[in-house]
Protein backbone atom coordinates (compact mmCIF):
# COMPACT_ATOMS: atom_id res chain seq x y z
CA UNK A 1 0.00 0.00 0.00
CA UNK A 2 2.77 2.45 0.80
CA UNK A 3 4.50 4.44 -1.90
CA UNK A 4 3.09 2.62 -4.93
CA UNK A 5 5.00 3.94 -7.98
CA UNK A 6 2.07 2.93 -10.26
CA UNK A 7 -0.33 5.29 -8.49
CA UNK A 8 -0.43 8.68 -10.21
CA UNK A 9 -3.10 10.14 -7.88
CA UNK A 10 -2.80 8.61 -4.40
CA UNK A 11 -4.57 11.71 -2.99
CA UNK A 12 -7.85 10.31 -4.30
CA UNK A 13 -7.95 8.21 -1.11
CA UNK A 14 -7.90 11.27 1.18
CA UNK A 15 -11.69 11.00 1.39
CA UNK A 16 -11.22 7.52 2.84
CA UNK A 17 -9.23 9.00 5.74
CA UNK A 18 -11.91 11.64 6.31
CA UNK A 19 -14.66 8.99 6.29
CA UNK A 20 -12.73 6.86 8.79
CA UNK A 21 -12.30 9.87 11.11
CA UNK A 22 -16.04 10.57 10.91
CA UNK A 23 -16.91 6.91 11.53
CA UNK A 24 -14.60 6.68 14.56
CA UNK A 25 -16.08 9.87 16.02
CA UNK A 26 -19.65 8.61 15.48
CA UNK A 27 -18.90 5.22 17.06
CA UNK A 28 -17.14 6.80 20.05
CA UNK A 29 -20.14 9.07 20.60
CA UNK A 30 -22.77 6.35 20.20
CA UNK A 31 -21.29 3.24 21.84
CA UNK A 32 -19.70 2.36 25.18
CA UNK A 33 -16.10 2.16 23.98
CA UNK A 34 -12.70 3.33 25.06
CA UNK A 35 -10.84 5.20 22.32
CA UNK A 36 -7.07 4.75 22.20
CA UNK A 37 -4.77 6.48 19.73
CA UNK A 38 -1.13 5.74 19.12
CA UNK A 39 1.47 4.62 16.60
CA UNK A 40 1.62 0.93 15.68
CA UNK A 41 3.27 -1.02 12.85
CA UNK A 42 1.09 -1.96 9.88
CA UNK A 43 2.66 -5.42 9.98
CA UNK A 44 5.83 -7.24 10.86
CA UNK A 45 8.86 -5.06 10.04
CA UNK A 46 6.67 -2.24 8.66
CA UNK A 47 6.50 1.45 9.43
CA UNK A 48 4.62 2.88 12.40
CA UNK A 49 1.35 4.58 11.49
CA UNK A 50 -1.38 6.37 13.41
CA UNK A 51 -3.76 3.78 14.84
CA UNK A 52 -7.13 4.41 16.48
CA UNK A 53 -8.61 1.57 18.52
CA UNK A 54 -12.16 1.39 19.80
CA UNK A 55 -12.38 -1.13 22.62
CA UNK A 56 -15.89 -1.95 23.82
CA UNK A 57 -16.43 -1.79 27.57
CA UNK A 58 -18.23 -5.14 27.26
CA UNK A 59 -15.40 -7.72 27.17
CA UNK A 60 -17.42 -10.10 24.97
CA UNK A 61 -17.63 -7.50 22.17
CA UNK A 62 -14.86 -7.31 19.57
CA UNK A 63 -12.54 -4.32 19.20
CA UNK A 64 -12.15 -2.27 16.03
CA UNK A 65 -8.95 -0.57 14.89
CA UNK A 66 -8.23 1.74 11.98
CA UNK A 67 -4.65 2.30 10.86
CA UNK A 68 -4.07 5.40 8.75
CA UNK A 69 -1.61 4.37 6.06
CA UNK A 70 -0.43 6.16 2.95
CA UNK A 71 -2.54 6.28 0.82
CA UNK A 72 -5.36 4.27 2.47
CA UNK A 73 -6.39 2.47 5.63
CA UNK A 74 -5.99 -0.86 7.32
CA UNK A 75 -9.15 -2.06 9.06
CA UNK A 76 -8.74 -4.53 11.92
CA UNK A 77 -11.73 -6.26 13.49
CA UNK A 78 -11.57 -8.60 16.46
CA UNK A 79 -8.40 -10.63 16.77
CA UNK A 80 -7.58 -11.59 13.17
CA UNK A 81 -9.68 -9.67 10.62
CA UNK A 82 -7.18 -7.47 8.79
CA UNK A 83 -8.17 -5.64 5.64
CA UNK A 84 -6.32 -3.03 3.60
CA UNK A 85 -8.48 -0.36 1.96
CA UNK A 86 -7.62 -0.13 -0.90
CA UNK A 87 -6.04 -3.51 -1.55
CA UNK A 88 -3.99 -1.83 -4.29
CA UNK A 89 -3.61 1.88 -5.03
CA UNK A 90 -2.31 1.54 -8.57
CA UNK A 91 -4.08 3.18 -11.49
CA UNK A 92 -4.77 -0.16 -13.19
CA UNK A 93 -6.78 -1.45 -10.21
CA UNK A 94 -8.51 1.93 -9.89
CA UNK A 95 -10.39 1.16 -6.67
CA UNK A 96 -13.18 3.67 -6.09
CA UNK A 97 -12.90 5.54 -2.77
CA UNK A 98 -16.70 5.78 -2.50
CA UNK A 99 -17.02 1.99 -2.66
CA UNK A 100 -14.20 1.64 -0.11
CA UNK A 101 -16.00 4.02 2.27
CA UNK A 102 -19.16 1.94 1.94
CA UNK A 103 -17.07 -1.19 2.56
CA UNK A 104 -15.56 0.39 5.71
CA UNK A 105 -19.00 1.26 7.11
CA UNK A 106 -20.58 -2.08 6.16
CA UNK A 107 -17.82 -4.05 7.87
CA UNK A 108 -17.88 -1.84 10.98
CA UNK A 109 -21.68 -2.21 11.18
CA UNK A 110 -21.43 -6.02 10.95
CA UNK A 111 -18.87 -6.05 13.79
CA UNK A 112 -20.98 -3.73 15.97
CA UNK A 113 -24.04 -5.93 15.43
CA UNK A 114 -22.15 -9.00 16.67
CA UNK A 115 -21.50 -10.51 13.24
CA UNK A 116 -17.85 -11.50 13.77
CA UNK A 117 -16.96 -15.12 14.54
CA UNK A 118 -13.40 -16.38 15.14
CA UNK A 119 -11.60 -19.56 16.19
CA UNK A 120 -8.33 -21.47 16.10
CA UNK A 121 -8.04 -24.86 14.42
CA UNK A 122 -5.24 -27.28 15.09
CA UNK A 123 -4.04 -29.71 12.42
CA UNK A 124 -1.12 -31.99 11.70
CA UNK A 125 0.83 -29.22 9.99
CA UNK A 126 0.11 -26.54 12.61
CA UNK A 127 -2.61 -24.18 13.70
CA UNK A 128 -4.54 -21.58 11.79
CA UNK A 129 -7.25 -19.03 12.47
CA UNK A 130 -10.68 -18.95 10.92
CA UNK A 131 -12.84 -15.84 10.93
CA UNK A 132 -16.22 -14.99 9.46
CA UNK A 133 -17.98 -11.64 9.18
CA UNK A 134 -21.72 -11.59 8.51
CA UNK A 135 -23.97 -8.56 8.41
CA UNK A 136 -26.17 -6.49 6.16
CA UNK A 137 -24.24 -6.30 2.88
CA UNK A 138 -21.33 -8.53 3.93
CA UNK A 139 -20.70 -12.25 4.25
CA UNK A 140 -17.03 -13.15 4.15
CA UNK A 141 -14.69 -15.85 5.47
CA UNK A 142 -10.94 -15.71 6.05
CA UNK A 143 -8.31 -18.06 7.39
CA UNK A 144 -4.56 -18.06 7.82
CA UNK A 145 -1.68 -19.77 9.58
CA UNK A 146 -0.69 -19.05 13.17
CA UNK A 147 2.71 -19.40 14.79
CA UNK A 148 2.94 -21.87 17.67
CA UNK A 149 3.08 -18.94 20.13
CA UNK A 150 0.14 -17.21 18.45
CA UNK A 151 -1.94 -20.39 18.56
CA UNK A 152 -1.10 -20.99 22.21
CA UNK A 153 -2.05 -17.38 23.12
CA UNK A 154 -5.30 -17.68 21.18
CA UNK A 155 -6.27 -20.96 22.85
CA UNK A 156 -5.52 -19.44 26.28
CA UNK A 157 -7.75 -16.53 25.28
CA UNK A 158 -10.66 -18.88 24.65
CA UNK A 159 -10.43 -19.20 20.87
CA UNK A 160 -10.05 -23.01 20.77
CA UNK A 161 -13.84 -23.11 20.47
CA UNK A 162 -15.62 -20.74 18.07
CA UNK A 163 -16.12 -17.26 19.50
CA UNK A 164 -19.11 -15.24 18.36
CA UNK A 165 -18.39 -11.67 19.42
CA UNK A 166 -21.28 -9.85 21.12
CA UNK A 167 -22.91 -6.66 19.82
CA UNK A 168 -21.61 -3.34 21.09
CA UNK A 169 -23.59 -1.63 23.83
CA UNK A 170 -25.13 1.78 23.18
CA UNK A 171 -24.28 4.66 25.49
CA UNK A 172 -27.01 5.58 27.92
CA UNK A 173 -27.49 9.29 28.30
Amino acid sequence: MDGNPDATDPDRFATLHEAAETLLDELTERYQVERREGKEPLGRDEALVRTVRLIPRTPTAAPLAVQFADPGLRLRLGRWWNEPLPTCSCDACDEDPKILIDHLRTHADALIEGGLWERVRRGLSGSWFETRLIGSGVKSDREGPLSADGARDARRGGFAAPVQWAPWQLRSY
